[in-house]
């Protein structure tokens, strides 16, 4: 309690001078995101000034967005004006990195496989195979759905025709799969669920729909069911965003049992459940078996969606979504008011491509690249930074999220504006959580666009600042 203790001077009001000198604290890092202030009545005995000065005092930090109050509870420090601006500047330098500007800087933020593995030669052959068998009809717009020949093929290879091709709908990328499933289902103030942390981009989505969120803790084998239970007793839930395989950023995987107790939840409960299948092609462990939760789904309550571009077009937004019958024309709806359709070209190559076998050979390829590189960068996290990391293997992916050790006074976006003078680049944990703060002390780390000698140097690099 004593560095609450402040010499008032009589120029200012003392709940003025009691406002500056809590900030101070919080700059200083003396008061953490989350703590408790300490009550009215203890702070006005301690600093010998009535409880209204304390009062206003509180309220002015909560105004200027340095507290909340919790009702029954108390006064809690919040910092977040650091988190902001950090946020800005990440941005503009993701978008430099992503738009090929910083070709020199070891890049561990990459999302997408690397363009070295696009099969150009192969892809040049299915595209001019469409061309001269379709002619101009290549370039005409398309069912609102997206082209036949393509949703067909995505029932037959990845569902064994077991789908209705009319609740399969080709979509620009999962960001958009994410955005027109929530435009069609999510209303303003509904509650929806998502895994702490999760991916920014359905954040934002979610944000964006001024939707009430809650988060569940995600372990290495998915959420923890019990407080799932707990929130969906006490609350009405429209739906919960999920990433059922290597879960970004922390690379989580769900265990069956845990699929099957959501997806009983969801029944009982009344809520849908929105399936990220995120990056699924890449299993390197044995032990991981590939059943998404829609192929359980006995009761279609799962919406599906699944990107090509992450793992075979990058520059090319293209990917699939599957409806549930209820949400179907709400769906189709949404899809048409973003954009009319997806490129009709694009579509008609990959359909050919997946035809002709190409794909399957394609995915094994980048099986076998990206498991070795998998297995150099976890070498390299186990004997380069130790213990000052904690993580857990995904057995596929892309990434690897790691927590720096409590004894190491260094957050998140300490070490990634140390890094970046030394021009290694990565994901700082404060962007996957509602409260960014939650994420100080994490970080990602993808192999996607580096070679072995980056990833050795870059790690060699971060250690060096871990101190």
């Amino acid at each position: 309690m004593d560095k609450y203790i402040i010499e008032f001077n009589e120029e200012e009001p003392k709940y003025i001078q009691i406002v500056r000198h809590i900030k101070k604290l919080i700059k200083a890092k003396e008061l953490k995101n989350g703590e408790k202030l300490p009550s009215i009545r203890e702070l006005s005995k301690l600093l010998k000034v009535n409880s209204v000065t304390i009062v206003n005092a509180y309220k002015k930090l909560e105004t200027e967005g340095q507290a909340i109050q919790k009702m029954g509870s108390g006064t809690y420090v919040k910092v977040k004006e650091e988190n902001r601006n950090f946020l800005k500047e990440y941005s503009k330098i993701y978008k430099k990195i992503s738009g090929g500007y910083y070709k020199d800087f070891i890049d561990f933020t990459g999302e997408t496989t690397c363009s070295d593995f696009f099969p150009v030669d192969t892809f040049k052959r299915a595209l001019n195979e469409v061309l001269d068998r379709d002619g101009a009809d290549a370039f005409s717009n398309e069912d609102a759905l997206g082209f036949l020949g393509l949703r067909d093929n995505i029932n037959k290879y990845f569902w064994k025709g077991k789908l209705n091709n009319e609740n399969i709908i080709i979509v620009s990328g999962a960001q958009q799969g994410i955005d027109i499933a929530a435009k069609a289902i999510i209303n303003i103030d509904d509650n929806i669920i998502v895994e702490k942390p999760t991916y920014s981009g359905a954040l934002n989505v979610f944000r964006s729909r001024r939707a009430k969120v809650f988060e569940v803790e995600i372990n290495k084998d998915g959420i923890d069911i019990n407080s799932l239970r707990s929130i969906v007793k006490k609350h009405k839930i429209k739906c919960f965003y999920l990433m059922s395989y290597f879960q970004n950023p922390t690379g989580s995987s769900y265990s069956l049992n845990k699929k099957k107790e959501i997806l009983n939840l969801a029944e009982e409960y009344d809520f849908y459940i929105i399936e990220d299948d995120y990056l699924s092609e890449l299993i390197y462990d044995a032990n991981i078996k590939y059943e998404s939760f829609k192929s359980l789904d006995r009761n279609d309550r799962v919406v599906y969606i699944r990107s090509f571009s992450k793992i075979f077009l990058p520059g090319i937004r293209m990917g699939y979504l599957i409806t549930p019958d209820e949400f179907n024309d709400a769906i189709q709806n949404s899809k048409i008011n973003t954009d009319r359709t997806t490129s009709s070209l694009m579509q008609r190559t990959l359909d050919l491509y997946m035809n002709s076998g190409y794909w399957k050979a394609h995915i094994k390829k980048l099986n076998a690249s990206y498991k070795s590189r998998y297995i150099f960068m976890e070498k390299c996290i186990k004997e380069i930074l130790g213990k000052k990391v904690e993580y857990n293997s995904p057995g596929g992916g892309l990434s690897f999220y790691l927590k720096i050790s409590d004894n190491i006074d260094v957050n998140c976006i300490e070490l990634f504006n140390s890094c970046l003078k030394h021009k290694v680049v990565f994901t700082p944990g404060v962007l996957f959580y509602k409260d960014n703060n939650e994420g100080y002390k994490y970080f990602k780390l993808s192999f996607s666009q580096t070679n072995n000698n980056q990833i050795r140097e870059g790690i060699n690099i971060i250690n060096s600042i871990l101190k």
